[in-house]
């Protein structure tokens, strides 16, 4: 299982859940850079409280969910629209438990790990914190 914070781009398709017999489920989020106005976004971190962080929240989801499989890749740096920017992927017994795990890592990720955007936008810059 991977939990990663890393400058470098990632293919998802290459990060499966570990696949097991008793696995029912597997969920994958995916977020992307998206065209909203902006001309590109920066992503900074905390490295060293953001990865202690996921790694807490990749802990306790296992507990809460009774999750089989988690794997968290966090891109930061310069990032353009269409560029990874998140991947988690959730393998459970059963799918409620890997879709609920998912979006509890996910929600929690937004609201915890010390990960910020700068974005650029035609009339300048402005930093915004965990929503992405």
């Amino acid at each position: 299982m991977v939990v990663i914070i890393t400058q470098e781009d990632f293919d998802p398709g290459t990060i499966n859940a570990s696949i097991r017999p008793e696995m029912g489920g597997i969920v994958t989020f995916l977020g992307v850079v998206r065209d909203d106005g902006i001309a590109e976004i920066e992503l900074e971190a905390y490295e060293e409280v953001a990865l202690q962080e996921l790694q807490a929240i990749r802990e306790d989801a296992i507990g809460k969910f009774s999750l089989l499989s988690v794997d968290i890749i966090h891109r930061i740096g310069l990032l353009h629209i269409g560029d990874h920017i998140l991947l988690i992927v959730v393998g459970a017994g059963h799918r409620q438990q890997a879709f609920m795990g998912c979006e509890y890592i996910l929600e929690r990720i937004k609201m915890t790990v010390p990960i910020w955007k700068k974005e650029t936008l035609p009339g300048g810059t402005r930093w915004v914190r965990g929503e992405y």
